[in-house]
Order: structure tokens, then sequence, then C-alpha cells
């Protein structure tokens, strides 16, 4: 096993122990929730012009788009490890929701600014208000499916095939016939 794959490996037992724990108790918190909670209040600005509701969906969907641009992002590079890293941030981020969505009626979480709480609104708008529990629950339950995914594709990418960055030397040569592979000014080295 290479440095890069046991890295890799490594990687995936850490968001694995850590996720577990987690979303054993969401509401205490993460690691992420400095990164998540700039991203959160960006969505609301981002999704200002399509009206007050979306404005106070927006940050709950910017806390969901902005990993799964990521997602894509390593997929589409072939790199189906950092996908499944950015998979599990996911996950986590329904979690984080989660915890949100569970307090709508109480509303004990400290707000930023103050102001209102996005959860309160959104669902009492829908009339979904006293279920919030419910609600909340289902969103921790998707995050549960997301973080599990995210742990087998990772693990599934460093056993299914070649990782990425994967400079392993065990084959002689990147070109038939055993020369060398080019270099990026195009020269083989030879005469």
């Amino acid at each position: 096993m290479n440095i890069s794959r046991a890295g890799r490996l490594a990687l995936t037992v850490v968001l694995a122990v850590y996720g577990f724990a987690l979303l054993r108790h969401p509401e205490a918190g993460s690691l992420m929730d400095s990164v998540d909670l700039p991203i959160h209040e960006t969505g609301h600005l981002v999704f200002l012009p399509f009206g007050e509701f979306i404005q106070f969906l927006g940050g709950t969907l910017f806390q969901l788009i902005v990993p799964s641009v990521f997602v894509g992002y390593f997929l589409k590079r072939k790199d189906r490890h950092a996908a499944s890293a950015a998979l599990w941030w996911v996950g986590q981020n329904f979690w984080n929701i989660s915890v949100y969505v569970k307090d709508a009626r109480a509303e004990e979480l400290p707000l930023v600014g103050g102001g209102e709480h996005d959860w309160a609104y959104l669902l009492g708008r829908m009339g979904w208000l006293p279920h919030d529990q419910i609600i909340g629950q289902r969103i921790w339950a998707a995050g549960v499916l997301v973080y599990l995914v995210a742990i087998a594709g990772g693990l599934v990418a460093l056993v299914g095939g070649p990782v990425a960055d994967d400079t392993s030397t065990d084959r002689p040569s990147d070109q038939p016939g055993g020369e060398p592979a080019e270099t990026l000014s195009g020269s083989t080295g030879g005469p």
C-alpha cells in the first residue's frame, strides 16, 4: 500500500469514527460548524432575489449545494475517494440542519445577528410547525444514509481500483516497450 492509499484509508477511518460520534449527538456541534455557518448565511444572500420563502430556505439549500458541488467536481476528475469525503460533508450538513429544524418550535438556538428562526418561519408558513421533531428526525436519517454511502464509497474507491494520485512504481513505464514516459516538455530524455 503506497502512502497516498494509506492516507486516504486513514481519512476514511477518521471520517467514519468522527461521523459516528456526530450522528449520535449532532446537537453537540462539530468541527465543521465554523465552515458550515458562513456557507449557510451566504445562502440567504444568494437566494435573496427569489423571494422571502426561498431566501429563508436558501441558507439550508446552500449548506447542501456547496459540498455537493465538491462531490461533482471530484467525480468529474474521476477521484471517487475525494468525492466520498465531500459526500461525507453533505451527510454532516444534514445532521446540522436536523438540529436547526428540531429547534423550530423551541427557538433555543442562538441565531447569528438575531432575526427570525429560518425553520420556525418555513415550517410555520407550510403549516408543519407542529411536526418539527419528525421532520428533523427524517433529515437526520437522510444524513445517516448519506454518511453510510460516503464511507462505503470511500472504502470501495480504495479497493476497487487505482487511486487518483496513485504514483505507484510497480510498472516499468507509461509507454509500451518499457520506454520512459514523456516529460512535460515533450522530451523522453533520450538522444
